[in-house]
């Protein structure tokens, strides 16, 4: 009686280690052969350019420059980074000279709307984390640190998400709304709007 048992047990983990062994087997497979019929694009289709130029004039100057570079890690995920510089001035009161750079990864929640919700509607719907340095002049009419030095650095954290409209085959167009996590300087409007063109 204990030796059928055993060998009931012994056939249940065979059985098992076969069904599991076939069943990586295939996976596997599987994976290879969509791999060979899907392989990624070559770099140079993943890589993109844009970023966003801004310009506001009348009591407030604002003067922002501010070009990406960046590359699709994987179809929904991307990275990028690039130099800014912003003029702002008050009228009446002064201006300064900001600059520094971001690096920011975007993830593609929704490709294109139209997919979800058929009305002709052709959105994207994006997530958007970016960590921002810039380097701030010691004194200015809008804040004095008491610093010894003529510049002093700051580093923001961003997070939001935004709206792309494809604009052809590569370029799209980006609205992206964003909250600055830590503004000491009281340097973003909360939230930071943005308007980019990526190609």
């Amino acid at each position: 009686m204990v030796y059928f048992k055993y060998m009931a047990m012994i056939r249940k983990i065979a059985l098992t280690g076969l069904l599991t062994s076939v069943l990586i087997v295939y996976t596997g497979f599987n994976a290879y052969s969509q791999r060979t019929r899907n392989e990624a694009p070559p770099l140079r289709e993943r890589i993109f350019f844009g970023g966003d130029f801004g310009l506001q004039f009348g009591t407030i100057t604002n003067i922002e420059i501010a070009p990406v570079v960046g590359l699709w890690v994987l179809p929904r995920l991307a990275v990028a980074a690039g130099p800014e510089y912003t003029y702002y001035a008050r009228k009446n009161i002064g201006s300064t000279n900001i600059y520094g750079g971001r690096v920011y990864t975007q993830f593609v929640l929704i490709q294109d709307l139209n997919n979800i919700i058929p009305a002709g509607i052709h959105l994207g719907l994006f997530l958007h984390v970016e960590d921002e340095f810039q380097s701030l002049e010691s004194v200015t009419p809008f804040w004095n640190t008491g610093a010894t030095s003529e510049r002093f650095t700051v580093n923001t954290f961003l997070a939001g998400g935004g709206i792309s409209q494809p604009m052809g085959r590569r370029a799209m167009l980006n609205l992206t709304f964003l909250w600055a996590l830590d503004d000491a300087y009281d340097l973003y409007g909360n939230p930071e709007i943005r308007i980019s063109f990526i190609f």
